[in-house]
C-alpha cells in the first residue's frame, strides 16, 4: 500500500476524532507498518503526559493499517483484544507508532504494537488480536 492508499483507508474508516490525530504514514509494507503521531499539546491530560487513550487510539490505528497491507487491502475487522503497557512517560515530542502483524490466520490476526517517544525510548507496548469479519 502507497502512502496515498494509506491516507485513503484512514479517512474512510476511521471515527473523525481519531482522524483528529492526524497520523500519518512513515514506512509500510507486508509485514509491519509505521505511522507518526504528530505532537499536540491538546494530547495531554492535567498531569502533563499524552494521555493513553491516544496511545491506545493510535495503536488501534496502526493495528489496522498493518493488517489491510498483509491482506493486500482493507477488509471488515474487529479489535477483540488491545492490551496495552504504558512503560513511560511521553510529555512532548512526535511519537512512532509500529505495528507488525505476528499471525495473520483465517479469522483471526494477532499483532504486536510498539510506540517510541521523540528520543527512540519504547513508551509504549501492545499486544492485540483482530477478527476478520469477511
Amino acid at each position: 500500500m502507497d502512502d496515498n492508499a494509506i491516507r485513503e483507508l484512514l479517512d474512510r474508516v476511521l471515527a473523525p476524532w481519531v482522524r483528529a490525530l492526524a497520523l500519518t504514514p512513515v514506512k509500510v509494507d507486508d509485514e509491519s507498518a509505521t505511522l507518526r503521531l504528530p505532537f499536540s499539546g491538546e494530547l495531554r491530560h492535567s498531569g502533563g503526559v499524552i494521555c493513553g487513550q491516544v496511545f491506545m487510539a493510535a495503536a488501534d490505528t496502526a493495528m489496522i493499517v498493518a493488517i489491510s497491507a498483509a491482506l493486500g487491502g482493507f477488509k471488515p475487522m474487529t479489535t477483540v483484544s488491545l492490551n496495552i503497557s504504558f512503560m513511560k512517560a511521553v510529555r512532548k515530542g512526535d511519537v512512532l507508532v509500529t505495528a507488525r502483524v505476528l499471525r495473520l490466520g483465517r479469522n483471526l490476526v494477532f499483532g504486536e504494537v510498539e510506540l517510541f517517544d521523540e528520543d527512540g525510548r519504547l513508551a509504549v507496548h501492545a499486544t492485540t488480536t483482530y477478527a476478520l469479519l469477511d
